[in-house]
Protein backbone atom coordinates (compact mmCIF):
# COMPACT_ATOMS: atom_id res chain seq x y z
CA UNK A 1 0.00 0.00 0.00
CA UNK A 2 1.17 3.13 -1.00
CA UNK A 3 2.49 5.56 1.93
CA UNK A 4 0.30 8.56 1.07
CA UNK A 5 -2.92 6.80 1.56
CA UNK A 6 -1.66 6.17 5.06
CA UNK A 7 -1.41 9.70 5.85
CA UNK A 8 -4.37 10.03 8.73
CA UNK A 9 -4.83 13.58 7.42
CA UNK A 10 -1.14 15.23 7.39
CA UNK A 11 -0.32 16.67 4.36
CA UNK A 12 2.78 15.08 3.52
CA UNK A 13 3.41 17.58 0.77
CA UNK A 14 3.71 19.84 3.25
CA UNK A 15 6.65 18.57 5.23
CA UNK A 16 10.06 19.56 4.60
CA UNK A 17 12.18 16.83 2.17
CA UNK A 18 14.91 16.68 4.69
CA UNK A 19 13.69 16.19 8.36
CA UNK A 20 17.75 16.84 8.83
CA UNK A 21 18.55 20.04 7.25
CA UNK A 22 18.28 22.85 9.93
CA UNK A 23 19.63 20.33 12.51
CA UNK A 24 22.86 22.49 12.99
CA UNK A 25 22.17 26.33 12.93
CA UNK A 26 24.33 27.58 9.79
CA UNK A 27 26.56 29.38 11.32
CA UNK A 28 27.85 25.97 12.00
CA UNK A 29 29.10 25.16 8.67
CA UNK A 30 30.30 28.89 7.86
CA UNK A 31 32.56 28.20 11.29
CA UNK A 32 33.64 24.58 10.23
CA UNK A 33 34.52 26.21 6.87
CA UNK A 34 36.12 29.55 8.05
CA UNK A 35 38.03 28.34 11.59
CA UNK A 36 38.10 24.68 11.09
CA UNK A 37 35.74 24.33 14.62
CA UNK A 38 32.41 25.25 15.94
CA UNK A 39 30.06 25.32 18.61
CA UNK A 40 26.84 25.29 19.11
CA UNK A 41 23.93 23.17 21.19
CA UNK A 42 21.86 20.55 20.85
CA UNK A 43 19.39 20.89 23.97
CA UNK A 44 15.96 21.42 21.67
CA UNK A 45 17.00 18.22 19.27
CA UNK A 46 17.67 15.64 22.28
CA UNK A 47 16.41 14.03 25.56
CA UNK A 48 19.45 15.13 27.43
CA UNK A 49 18.28 13.88 30.56
CA UNK A 50 17.15 10.52 28.99
CA UNK A 51 20.79 10.22 27.05
CA UNK A 52 22.55 11.51 30.70
CA UNK A 53 20.35 7.96 32.39
CA UNK A 54 22.73 5.88 30.19
CA UNK A 55 26.13 6.90 31.60
CA UNK A 56 24.74 4.94 35.09
CA UNK A 57 26.11 1.49 33.47
CA UNK A 58 28.95 2.23 31.73
CA UNK A 59 31.85 -0.81 32.49
CA UNK A 60 35.18 0.61 34.03
CA UNK A 61 37.60 1.51 31.14
CA UNK A 62 39.88 -1.86 31.21
CA UNK A 63 42.98 0.31 30.26
CA UNK A 64 42.22 3.56 31.64
CA UNK A 65 41.94 4.32 35.57
CA UNK A 66 38.49 6.11 36.79
CA UNK A 67 37.22 6.40 33.11
CA UNK A 68 34.54 4.82 32.32
CA UNK A 69 33.04 3.58 28.80
CA UNK A 70 31.11 2.08 26.30
CA UNK A 71 31.32 2.53 22.20
CA UNK A 72 30.10 1.41 19.03
CA UNK A 73 31.17 1.61 15.41
CA UNK A 74 28.39 2.75 13.28
CA UNK A 75 27.68 3.60 9.85
CA UNK A 76 24.77 4.40 7.22
CA UNK A 77 23.23 1.88 4.76
CA UNK A 78 22.91 2.88 1.37
CA UNK A 79 18.99 4.17 2.74
CA UNK A 80 20.55 6.42 4.94
CA UNK A 81 20.03 4.99 7.92
CA UNK A 82 22.19 4.13 11.01
CA UNK A 83 23.41 0.35 11.66
CA UNK A 84 25.95 -0.99 13.82
CA UNK A 85 28.87 -2.35 12.33
CA UNK A 86 30.13 -5.17 15.00
CA UNK A 87 33.00 -5.10 16.91
CA UNK A 88 36.68 -2.86 15.88
CA UNK A 89 39.03 -2.25 18.27
CA UNK A 90 39.83 1.26 18.98
CA UNK A 91 43.83 1.73 17.28
CA UNK A 92 45.32 4.94 17.88
CA UNK A 93 48.90 4.79 16.91
CA UNK A 94 51.86 6.74 19.07
CA UNK A 95 51.78 9.56 16.43
CA UNK A 96 48.29 10.42 17.38
CA UNK A 97 47.97 9.55 21.38
CA UNK A 98 51.10 10.14 23.38
CA UNK A 99 49.35 8.19 26.73
CA UNK A 100 51.61 5.29 27.79
CA UNK A 101 48.42 3.48 28.52
CA UNK A 102 46.64 3.85 25.11
CA UNK A 103 49.11 4.27 22.41
CA UNK A 104 50.10 1.74 19.78
CA UNK A 105 47.41 -0.24 21.73
CA UNK A 106 44.47 -2.19 20.35
CA UNK A 107 41.31 -1.30 22.94
CA UNK A 108 38.35 -3.05 23.26
CA UNK A 109 35.08 -1.90 24.78
CA UNK A 110 31.33 -3.11 25.41
CA UNK A 111 28.89 -1.20 22.85
CA UNK A 112 26.55 1.16 23.18
CA UNK A 113 23.55 -0.34 24.27
CA UNK A 114 20.69 -1.03 22.43
CA UNK A 115 18.31 0.64 24.10
CA UNK A 116 20.67 4.01 23.68
CA UNK A 117 21.20 3.41 19.73
CA UNK A 118 17.34 2.58 18.83
CA UNK A 119 16.57 5.87 20.53
CA UNK A 120 15.09 8.24 17.31
CA UNK A 121 17.07 11.42 18.59
CA UNK A 122 20.11 9.31 18.98
CA UNK A 123 19.59 8.28 15.18
CA UNK A 124 18.35 11.97 14.25
CA UNK A 125 21.92 12.66 16.04
CA UNK A 126 24.22 10.51 13.89
CA UNK A 127 22.77 10.81 10.59
CA UNK A 128 22.32 14.74 11.27
CA UNK A 129 26.42 14.35 12.17
CA UNK A 130 26.90 12.49 8.89
CA UNK A 131 25.44 15.05 7.37
CA UNK A 132 27.43 17.94 8.28
CA UNK A 133 30.38 16.19 7.37
CA UNK A 134 29.55 14.68 4.65
CA UNK A 135 29.84 10.90 5.34
CA UNK A 136 28.70 8.92 3.15
CA UNK A 137 26.59 5.18 3.13
CA UNK A 138 29.51 2.66 4.72
CA UNK A 139 31.94 4.65 6.15
CA UNK A 140 32.63 3.82 9.89
CA UNK A 141 31.60 6.16 12.49
CA UNK A 142 33.31 5.70 15.95
CA UNK A 143 30.59 7.12 18.79
CA UNK A 144 31.82 6.65 22.14
CA UNK A 145 29.82 7.92 25.96
CA UNK A 146 32.84 8.01 27.84
CA UNK A 147 34.18 10.46 31.24
CA UNK A 148 35.16 10.37 34.68
CA UNK A 149 34.06 10.05 37.87
CA UNK A 150 35.63 10.68 41.87
CA UNK A 151 37.48 12.63 44.32
CA UNK A 152 40.34 14.71 44.45
CA UNK A 153 42.15 15.41 40.97
CA UNK A 154 42.02 13.78 37.32
CA UNK A 155 43.10 14.48 34.30
CA UNK A 156 40.05 12.96 31.61
CA UNK A 157 42.74 12.74 28.98
CA UNK A 158 45.27 10.08 31.12
CA UNK A 159 48.55 11.79 29.64
CA UNK A 160 47.35 12.33 26.62
CA UNK A 161 47.94 16.04 27.00
CA UNK A 162 47.80 18.17 22.92
CA UNK A 163 46.75 15.63 21.02
CA UNK A 164 44.70 14.90 17.79
CA UNK A 165 42.75 12.04 17.53
CA UNK A 166 43.58 10.95 14.03
CA UNK A 167 40.78 11.52 12.02
CA UNK A 168 39.17 14.25 9.58
CA UNK A 169 35.79 14.66 11.66
CA UNK A 170 35.15 14.86 15.19
CA UNK A 171 32.81 16.59 17.80
CA UNK A 172 32.60 16.13 21.69
CA UNK A 173 29.10 16.20 23.56
CA UNK A 174 29.07 17.12 26.90
CA UNK A 175 26.51 15.38 28.22
CA UNK A 176 26.76 15.63 32.37
CA UNK A 177 28.92 17.85 34.28
CA UNK A 178 28.18 17.89 37.90
CA UNK A 179 30.35 19.30 40.85
CA UNK A 180 33.32 20.06 38.41
CA UNK A 181 36.05 22.83 38.63
CA UNK A 182 38.29 22.64 35.62
CA UNK A 183 37.66 20.78 32.32
CA UNK A 184 38.22 23.50 30.02
CA UNK A 185 38.62 22.47 26.80
CA UNK A 186 41.61 24.49 24.39
CA UNK A 187 42.20 24.41 20.64
CA UNK A 188 45.36 24.75 19.08
CA UNK A 189 47.59 25.20 15.21
CA UNK A 190 50.17 23.08 16.94
CA UNK A 191 51.09 20.29 19.06
CA UNK A 192 53.34 22.10 20.85
CA UNK A 193 50.73 24.69 21.93
CA UNK A 194 52.68 27.87 21.19
CA UNK A 195 49.77 28.68 18.77
CA UNK A 196 46.47 28.94 20.86
CA UNK A 197 43.06 29.61 19.19
CA UNK A 198 40.39 29.48 21.34
CA UNK A 199 39.42 28.42 25.49
CA UNK A 200 35.62 26.94 25.77
CA UNK A 201 33.95 25.24 28.46
CA UNK A 202 31.53 23.03 27.47
CA UNK A 203 28.15 22.68 29.45
CA UNK A 204 25.76 19.58 29.30
CA UNK A 205 24.38 19.65 25.85
CA UNK A 206 26.98 21.84 24.32
CA UNK A 207 29.08 20.37 21.42
CA UNK A 208 32.47 21.07 19.65
CA UNK A 209 32.73 19.87 16.38
CA UNK A 210 36.87 20.28 15.08
CA UNK A 211 38.81 19.25 11.68
CA UNK A 212 40.85 16.91 13.73
CA UNK A 213 43.49 16.60 11.27
CA UNK A 214 43.92 20.63 10.98
CA UNK A 215 43.77 21.28 14.92
CA UNK A 216 45.20 19.83 18.00
CA UNK A 217 42.68 20.33 21.40
CA UNK A 218 43.55 19.13 25.42
CA UNK A 219 41.07 19.69 27.99
CA UNK A 220 41.97 20.89 31.87
CA UNK A 221 42.55 18.69 34.79
CA UNK A 222 38.90 17.85 36.35
CA UNK A 223 38.38 18.70 40.59
CA UNK A 224 35.85 18.75 42.97
CA UNK A 225 34.14 22.53 43.59
CA UNK A 226 32.70 20.80 46.85
CA UNK A 227 34.93 18.73 48.40
CA UNK A 228 32.49 16.93 50.36
CA UNK A 229 30.76 15.35 47.35
CA UNK A 230 32.54 13.65 44.21
CA UNK A 231 32.57 15.04 40.21
CA UNK A 232 31.45 13.55 37.39
CA UNK A 233 31.57 14.69 33.42
CA UNK A 234 30.64 12.09 30.99
CA UNK A 235 30.69 13.57 26.92
CA UNK A 236 29.91 12.04 23.95
CA UNK A 237 32.36 11.47 21.02
CA UNK A 238 31.54 10.77 17.61
CA UNK A 239 34.69 10.91 14.85
CA UNK A 240 35.26 9.12 11.49
CA UNK A 241 37.53 9.43 8.56
CA UNK A 242 40.42 8.25 9.91
CA UNK A 243 44.02 9.26 9.09
CA UNK A 244 45.61 6.80 11.72
CA UNK A 245 46.82 3.74 9.62
CA UNK A 246 46.75 1.79 12.90
CA UNK A 247 42.89 2.76 13.10
CA UNK A 248 42.57 1.48 9.60
CA UNK A 249 44.34 -1.48 9.51
CA UNK A 250 42.25 -2.75 11.87
CA UNK A 251 39.03 -1.21 10.20
CA UNK A 252 39.71 -2.94 6.79
CA UNK A 253 40.09 -6.12 8.98
CA UNK A 254 37.33 -5.95 10.66
CA UNK A 255 34.88 -4.39 8.12
CA UNK A 256 36.49 -5.80 4.39
CA UNK A 257 33.51 -3.77 2.82
CA UNK A 258 33.69 -0.65 4.47
CA UNK A 259 34.73 2.73 2.80
CA UNK A 260 37.67 4.11 4.08
CA UNK A 261 39.66 7.18 4.10
CA UNK A 262 42.96 5.93 3.13
CA UNK A 263 44.21 8.46 0.98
Amino acid sequence: MKLDTLNHGVDITAMPADSLADYWKPDVTEALQHHDWATTDIRDRIDLAAWQGFVADLPRDPYVNLRWKRMSWLALNDQGDVEEMGQCPMAQGGAFNDAESMADRLRYYDPLTEEFLARPDVNDFVRAWAKLWNIGAHEPMLMQITGVRGEGRVDPLQGQGIHADGCKALSILVLNRENVAGAENHLYADKAGTQPLVDITLNPGDILHLRDDRLFHSVDGIAQLDSEAPFERFIIIINSRFVDDFQNRMLRRYFPEAVLNES
